[in-house]
């Protein structure tokens, strides 16, 4: 099935309710659908590629303006605005798109404007006149629908292939799982380019029929103005978001008091803040966990089993296994192994690697999350730890090596080793450790000031600290979980 065809009959069914709320504006469903099909008519003129960029900030625009592109039979990628100019670049590159939907405000907050050949503002177009007749794309499960790019070991960013299959596979099995109703409000903060804040919090209400609220920044006090306003139903968050709303000190019990499902993500969520958070609003925050690579939900804590540090059981069609990451072998109940699974939302594979799509997935066709877990007697997976490497920082993906190939770009470093330390507002920092080249004094500062210039604002260590030498194994590598030992 189409990720847009549900979302177009949802539009004709309630064509007067509002759909979508942001700082700008409310949005009928029957504006949203009229607004797509103009827009699709601007694509269509301009844009020669089957791939189409969406720059755009938290609201209402993404919607119209991935429902104009799904129209088309074209696909999506959504672009991660915080990303450095030359990362922004590589992708737009490597996607093969010659079309940028955004609007001047974007821009501007990025100060710089990716090299494409069709940029088109959304605030600069006519959407509102009455739209070119024609008949949605109808398109089967394999037709590419999102080209997701999320962090590559090889510091590059890696496009996730989800099909039209995979993602309405995820929207209908957190439907299933979850039985959203229409009367349901949700409130979303997430960006829109992160694989989460895509399904669940623009997909998911658009087809289910639910009216969502978005605001473009996460900050505390308008956060807590929208709940006060919108008294909405669904919240679903980071750990850290969680951690700041309560900095809120006006912030009451009777603020939450709409909440039916609050849900955290992304990262694992603190003991203390999910202590803190019930004490303060009397709010229970249950888990759920995904991947990009799985478009992205595939298991969601329903607020009836709420277990502590449970993620929840697998949703309708996803199966799931743990198993010994050296041997294959599956692994008792409550014991930790790697998390594997397969399901009708699971990628098709990674944008133009495929030795690393193959390296993905096991002999059975499992796909290898990297991710450490175990199931207990009644099917709850609780995320214990990750096989991999990576970071998780404010709830975006980052490699040790992105950071640290940066570093080594410095005229005066010879190498560098990168890790995570614990933080109870973003989950983890990178903490960074350098060695020296010979002749060559140690700046904290200007090491620093070197990241920020090359990376993204979020990728910056939080700390940089100098060794004579980095541990290293008898082939050479830094062996990281030695620095780990240092922080």
């Amino acid at each position: 099935m189409s990720i847009h065809w549900p979302i177009i009959r949802t539009c004709l069914k309630r064509p007067l309710s509002v759909g979508v709320v942001d700082e700008l504006r409310s949005y009928r469903r029957i504006e949203i659908l009229i607004a797509a099909m103009n827009l699709a008519s601007e694509i269509e003129r301009k844009c020669q590629s089957n791939t189409v960029g969406i720059l755009l900030p938290t609201g209402g625009l993404t919607p119209i303006a991935a429902l104009a592109v799904w129209i088309l039979g074209k696909a999506v990628v959504p672009l991660n605005y915080l990303l450095k100019p030359e990362e922004l670049q590589y992708v737009v590159d490597d996607c093969g798109t010659d079309t940028i939907i955004t609007v001047g405000p974007m821009l501007e907050f990025m100060g710089h404007t990716p090299r494409v050949k069709n940029l088109l503002r959304m605030d600069k177009s006519n959407l509102k006149g009455v739209p070119e007749p024609r008949w949605p794309a109808i398109v089967s499960d394999d037709d590419l629908g999102v080209l997701l790019y999320t962090s590559g070991t090889s510091g590059k960013p890696k496009g996730v292939i989800l099909s039209h299959g995979n993602v309405s596979s995820n929207v209908r099995q957190i439907r299933e799982w979850i039985n959203f109703g229409s009367e349901q409000v949700f409130l979303g903060c997430l960006p829109q380019f992160h694989s989460f804040g895509l399904t669940a919090l623009t997909l998911l209400p658009l087809t289910c029929g639910c009216k969502v609220v978005y605001a473009s920044k996460f900050v505390p006090p308008r956060i807590m103005k929208l709940f006060r306003e919108h008294r909405p139903t669904v919240f679903i968050a980071i750990p850290s978001m969680f951690n700041a709303l309560m900095s809120v000190k006006d912030a009451s019990p009777a603020d939450m008091s709409s909440l039916w499902c609050a849900v955290s993500g992304g990262e694992p969520l603190p003991d203390a803040v999910a202590a803190r958070f019930k004490e303060r609003f009397g709010v229970t925050i249950a888990e759920g966990y995904g991947l990009s690579e799985t478009s992205p939900v595939t298991n969601w804590c329903r607020p009836q089993e709420y277990k502590p540090h449970s993620v929840g059981p697998a949703l309708p069609g996803i199966h799931q296994i743990i198993v010994d990451p050296n041997t294959n072998a599956p692994m008792p109940v409550n014991t930790d192994g790697e998390v594997r699974m397969r399901g009708p939302n699971v990628m098709r594979g990674y944008y133009k690697l495929p030795e690393v799509t193959a390296a993905a997935f096991d002999e059975r066709g499992y796909f290898r999350t990297g991710d450490i877990g175990r199931l207990d007697q009644d099917g709850h997976l609780f995320i214990t730890g990750r096989l991999k490497e990576m970071l998780i920082i404010g709830g975006e993906n980052v490699f040790p090596r992105e950071i640290e190939e940066v570093l080594c770009a410095h005229e005066s470093v010879k190498d560098a080793g990168v890790v995570g330390v614990q933080d109870p507002m973003r989950g983890e920092l990178p903490v960074a450790f350098v060695e020296m080249k010979e002749g060559m004094s140690f700046d904290r500062q200007t090491l620093l000031t070197w990241c920020r210039g090359k990376l993204a604002g979020y990728k910056v260590p939080t700390d940089i600290r100098v060794l004579e030498a980095l541990p290293r194994n008898p082939t050479g590598k830094v062996m990281r979980r030695e620095l780990k030992k240092l922080v």
